[in-house]
C-alpha cells in the first residue's frame, strides 16, 4: 500500500547547502553540453543524419544537445512497435505499472537538481521555476500511480439475484503524446505516464526546443523497468511526424499541450476515420489562455499588486495560466497600477545561472519577435509604464512590460502573447469586471482579489474559467490539489493532476455474468 500522496516540496535556495548542490548540478549539466542524443524505438537507439539543435535561450551560442530527428519511416517503425508492445503491456498488473511510476519518481527525486539544472539551460528557467517544474513531474508520477491503484478494480455497480455485474476500465491502445516546451519536464512527464500507467503505449514527440530533458526522462523510465516499446521517443517535425502519427489508423489516443491554432487543427485531423481504422480517436488537448486577475474595490491592494506581478511575469509569462490581463475597479485602479509598476521595476532579468535572477529569457527567436511585435501594438493601444524593451544579441531577453489604459476588446487584451506583458483595463464595478474577464475566447485560469463575500460567491458562478483562484495569483496549480484544465477554447478541460484524468485514457467495460 502506497503512503498518502503529498506533493513534492520546493527547494529552499536560501539554504546554502541547497545552493551549493544546485551549482554542482549546473556544472554537471554544463559538462555534457553539445552531446548527441538518439531516438528510442522499441528500446533500440537510432541515430539519424538530420538533427534538432537544442540551444540555451539565455546564450544562443551554447548548444545543449544535438538530437536525432525522426521521419515518417521511423514514425511507422515506432507505431508498429507500440502496437505490438500494447498486446502484452495492457495485461500487466496495474499495480506493477504503478510501481514503475513510483520507481521513476524516486530516480527523479535523487537527481532533482540535475533535471532542474537542465531546465535552466534548455528552457531558460530561473532556479525556482525549474525546481517547481521538476517537483511537478515527480508529483504527476506519484499521484497517477495512486490513482491507478484506486481505479484498477473499476467502480461499484449493482447486481441482481443470480447475476454478477462489474464495471471495469480497460486500456485504449497506442497514444501519441505531443508535449510543450514551457513545462518541458512536468507536462511532458504527466502526459507520458498517464497513458502508460493505464495500460496504453506511447509515441512521445516532445517540443523541438526542449528535446534533451525528454530523452533524459525516457532513460529514467527505462531504468525503472519500463519494457521496450511501451514508450518510444521520436522528436521530429510536426508537419512530417506529428501529422503522420495523428492520422495513423493505429493511433487510438492523442494528448497535446500547446497553442490554440495547432490544437484545433489536430482536433480536426483526429476526427477523420482513415482506411484500416476501426475506432474513433480520443483527443485530450490543453490549449491557450488569456487569463485575468480581477481586483475589486474591497480588496487588499498590496496582495492584488503582488498577485498581478507573480501571475504575469513568472517564467517570463510563458505559461498558459499566466495572468496577462488585470481588470481593476475604477476606484482603486490608479493605486494598484502604480504599485504593480513599482514591483515590476524591482524584478531582475538575466541569464538564470544564479538564484538571484527572477526572470530569464523567452524561449527562442520566434517567440522574441512575436512578443516584441505585440509590445509595438501595445504602444498604440495603451500606455507602456515600464519595460517595452528587448535584447536578442546574446539571448532572448524582454523586459517585464506593463501596458495601461487598454480597451478590453483590443488586441493586447484579447490575444495570447505568451510573454512578459500584462495589460490593464478599468472596470466600472464588479459586474463590469467579470464581464470583461469573460470577454475572451479562452477560459483557463482566473483570480479575484476581494474581501466582499457576495462577490466571491458571484464569481464562483459567473467567472467562466476551469481554474478559479481567490485572493492569490492565477498560476501555480499543484497536482492533486488544483486539477488543471480550462473551458471554451482553452481545451477539453481534462483536469490534469485530478481524479478524473486517468479514465480519459481508458474505456469502461461492463461485464455481466448469470449464475
Amino acid at each position: 500500500m502506497l503512503p498518502t500522496y503529498k506533493h513534492e516540496p520546493f527547494t529552499d535556495f536560501t539554504v546554502e547547502e541547497n545552493r551549493v548542490a544546485f551549482e554542482e548540478a549546473l556544472r554537471k549539466v554544463e559538462s555534457e553540453l553539445g552531446k548527441e542524443y538518439p531516438l528510442i524505438v522499441n528500446g533500440e537507439r537510432i541515430t539519424t543524419e538530420a538533427k534538432i539543435t537544442s540551444i540555451n535561450p539565455s546564450k544562443k551560442a551554447e548548444v545543449v544537445g544535438y538530437v536525432s530527428k525522426a521521419n515518417k519511416e521511423i514514425a511507422e517503425q515506432a507505431i508498429q512497435a507500440a502496437d505490438e508492445a500494447f498486446k502484452t503491456w495492457k495485461k500487466v498488473n496495474p499495480e506493477e505499472r504503478a510501481n514503475i511510476l513510483i520507481r521513476t519518481a524516486a530516480i527523479l527525486r535523487r537527481r532533482k537538481h540535475e533535471f532542474s539544472a537542465l531546465l535552466v539551460k534548455e528552457a531558460g528557467k530561473p532556479w525556482r521555476e525549474a525546481d517547481a517544474d521538476t517537483a511537478e513531474a515527480i508529483d504527476f508520477l506519484e499521484y497517477y500511480a495512486r490513482q491507478m491503484i484506486e481505479l484498477k478494480d473499476g467502480k461499484k455497480v449493482n447486481s441482481r439475484e443470480g447475476e454478477q455485474n462489474r464495471y471495469i476500465y480497460t486500456p485504449t491502445g497506442v497514444c501519441v503524446t505531443i508535449s510543450p516546451w514551457n513545462f518541458a519536464l512536468a507536462i511532458m512527464a504527466g502526459t507520458t505516464v498517464a497513458p502508460i500507467v493505464t495500460g496504453n503505449t506511447v509515441l512521445l514527440k516532445p517540443a523541438s526546443t526542449t528535446p534533451v530533458v525528454a530523452y533524459k526522462f525516457v532513460e529514467a523510465l527505462e531504468e525503472a523497468g519500463l519494457p521496450k516499446g511501451v514508450v518510444n521517443y521520436i522528436p521530429g517535425s510536426g508537419a512530417e511526424v506529428g501529422d503522420y502519427l495523428v492520422d495513423h489508423p493505429k493511433t487510438s489516443l492523442i494528448t497535446f499541450t500547446g497553442s490554440r491554432d495547432v490544437g484545433v487543427r489536430l482536433y480536426e485531423r483526429a476526427a477523420v476515420v482513415h482506411p484500416g481504422q476501426n475506432h474513433l480517436k480520443r483527443v485530450i488537448v490543453e490549449l491557450g489562455g488569456k487569463d485575468t486577475v480581477v481586483v475589486d474595490r474591497e480588496a487588499d491592494l498590496e496582495l492584488a499588486a503582488q498577485s498581478i506581478v507573480v501571475s504575469a511575469f513568472g517564467f517570463s509569462g510563458q505559461k498558459c495560466s499566466a495572468g496577462s490581463r488585470a481588470v481593476i475597479h475604477q476606484d482603486v485602479y490608479d493605486q494598484v497600477l502604480e504599485r504593480v509598476v513599482e514591483l515590476t521595476k524591482e524584478l531582475s532579468l538575466g541569464e538564470p545561472t544564479t538564484n538571484n535572477v527572477y526572470m530569464g529569457p523567452v524561449v527562442d527567436k520566434a517567440a522574441f519577435d512575436k512578443i516584441m511585435s505585440y509590445i509595438e501594438i501595445g504602444k498604440e493601444e495603451g500606455r507602456i509604464l515600464t519595460g517595452g524593451e528587448g535584447d536578442d544579441s546574446k539571448g532572448f531577453f524582454i523586459q517585464p512590460t506593463v501596458i495601461a489604459d487598454l480597451d478590453p476588446n483590443g488586441r493586447i487584451m484579447q490575444e495570447e502573447i505568451f510573454g512578459p506583458v500584462v495589460g490593464f483595463s478599468k472596470a466600472k464595478d464588479f459586474d463590469d469586471a467579470i464581464e470583461i474577464a469573460n470577454n475572451t475566447e479562452y477560459g483557463l485560469t482566473g483570480a479575484v482579489i476581494t474581501n466582499n463575500r457576495a462577490h466571491i460567491e458571484q464569481a464562483k458562478q459567473d467567472f467562466q474559467v476551469g481554474n478559479l483562484y481567490f485572493n492569490r495569483n492565477c498560476t501555480g496549480a499543484i497536482v492533486g490539489y488544483h486539477p488543471f484544465g480550462g473551458f471554451k477554447m482553452s481545451g477539453t478541460d481534462s483536469k490534469a493532476g485530478g481524479p478524473d484524468y486517468l479514465v480519459l485514457h481508458m474505456q469502461a467495460k461492463t461485464i455481466s455474468e448469470m449464475y
